[in-house]
């Protein structure tokens, strides 16, 4: 059978495969096909596909990497970005709850999620679990921008923003399941907002639908001492222990937070092989305190990482979480090993792809997996000298770093500017809605 031409090329690069191996290439490239990886390789095996490439991009000067995954955000949220400060989590949710029901409808959560996946993708994330009231808009969003996106139906026993009961929330979850079958820039979920906001049962019964297509299934999950003392008042058991009890944890389990756990906690989620979404931004803006992430890895707890909304991290940097994951361990634990850089990095690449059950199509570079792919600017002077180009992505890397960025093949991103839409319109559209979002608590 004859050899099919690459629509894409991209050559001497430094490559962070991100794959099992954990293979750095300097001086190599990837091959692409409709849409897809077809080879990951050194310089002189790629040159014999560069003839017939549709297009050749010579990355000399850059690094070549797996597209990041964020797996906890509520990217709608940018719209109330600085707006509630220098609150503890539960008074400052009260405070967000009100903005949110003031200025959040179908139109505007898809204008705050345009901006939310924008900001991302500029920086090189292409994959979001994304926990939002309208999750339609969010997908439509996500498409707009270019990157994929994991979310679903919400559960939340208030009324919320759409005023939903609980039988329209559980339809509406479905209907996203029967309408994204299938989608390969959609990872269908439920996502419940928390076991103090949702009913033992009415979280059986978002799992139960979650099951019943094969879904992911996330939620925020102790997060504060104040959530536990909550959690604890009322059924009895820690917030890790409840959901358990409940038969909610799985490997297509995704946690976000997981500040406060105990010993015993912790050897549930790595008996559930639940996945734990650690975002050390938030935690510290709002006072929450610091997981214990090196006592999870050493547990075989998988452990990924997220921004979660610009609303309590005031940005959606998800290398600011990276660094942090990788560092903020160490000084906690008085322990230099306490997160390895390689174990740092797989967080937001191949094991961020793996919490959403696509391990196999994304989070590495690797023949057959979509090729969602980021191109660094090396020629920077806080890049120079490269010993190490894990240690670099980790340390030195910032989201003005990134250059291109590509989702399966098709460049999403073109020396940092966003090549499906226009962002001023949606910047200026967030500005004109500024005031009334302002007045929104006063």
């Amino acid at each position: 059978m004859p050899r099919t031409e690459p629509d894409l090329v991209i050559k001497n690069a430094v490559v962070v495969t991100a794959d099992a191996r954990r293979r750095v290439i300097d001086g190599g490239g990837v091959a692409v096909s409709s849409g897809r990886i077809t080879d990951v390789l050194p310089a002189a095996e790629l040159a014999a596909h560069e003839a017939g490439a549709g297009r050749v991009v010579d990355a000399a000067g850059m690094l070549l990497m797996p597209g990041l995954v964020n797996t906890h955000c509520h990217a709608g949220d940018s719209l109330f970005r600085g707006l509630v400060e220098d609150l503890p989590l539960e008074a400052w949710l009260q405070t967000v709850w009100k903005a949110e029901a003031a200025i959040l409808n179908p139109e505007t959560s898809r204008l705050g999620s345009v901006l939310g996946f924008a900001e991302q993708l500029l920086s090189g994330v292409t994959t979001v679990m994304d926990m939002f009231w309208y999750p339609r808009e969010t997908v439509e969003a996500a498409r707009a921008v270019g990157m994929r996106v994991s979310t679903g139906g919400i559960f939340f026993d208030p009324p919320g923003v759409n005023g939903h009961g609980l039988e329209r929330r559980k339809a509406e979850a479905e209907r996203f399941f029967a309408e994204h079958a299938g989608a390969d820039d959609v990872f269908p979920a439920v996502l419940p907002h928390g076991a103090y906001t949702v009913a033992p049962d009415n979280l059986v019964a978002a799992r139960a639908i979650a099951d019943a297509h094969g879904g992911l299934f996330s939620i925020h999950a102790a997060e504060t001492l104040a959530e536990q003392a909550d959690v604890g008042g009322r059924y009895g058991r820690s917030v890790i222990r409840h959901l358990d009890h409940h038969g909610l944890l799985d490997a297509r389990t995704v946690l976000a937070h997981c500040v406060h756990l105990d010993d015993e906690e912790i050897a549930i989620l790595a008996r559930t092989r639940a996945v734990v979404s650690h975002n050390p931004v938030s935690n510290l803006k709002l006072g929450s305190g610091i997981a214990r992430v090196p006592d999870m890895l050493e547990a075989g707890v998988r452990v990924t990482l997220g921004t979660d909304g610009a609303i309590s991290g005031n940005d959606l940097d998800l290398w600011l979480a990276l660094r942090l994951a990788a560092m903020l361990h160490k000084g906690a634990n008085h322990r230099a090993d306490a997160v390895s850089t390689q174990q740092a990095l797989d967080m937001v690449t191949r094991e961020g792809a793996a919490a959403l059950g696509a391990e196999d199509r994304i989070g590495s570079l690797e023949p057959g997996k979509f090729a969602d792919m980021v191109l660094v600017d090396l020629k920077r002077p806080h890049a120079v000298p490269l010993f190490d180009p894990v240690t670099h992505l980790v340390y030195s890397t910032g989201r003005s770093d990134v250059r291109h960025v590509f989702l399966a093949g098709e460049q999403v991103v073109r020396d940092g500017v966003l090549t499906r839409l226009d962002i001023a319109e949606t910047i200026a559209a967030v500005e004109a809605l500024a005031p009334k979002i302002a007045a929104s608590i006063a």
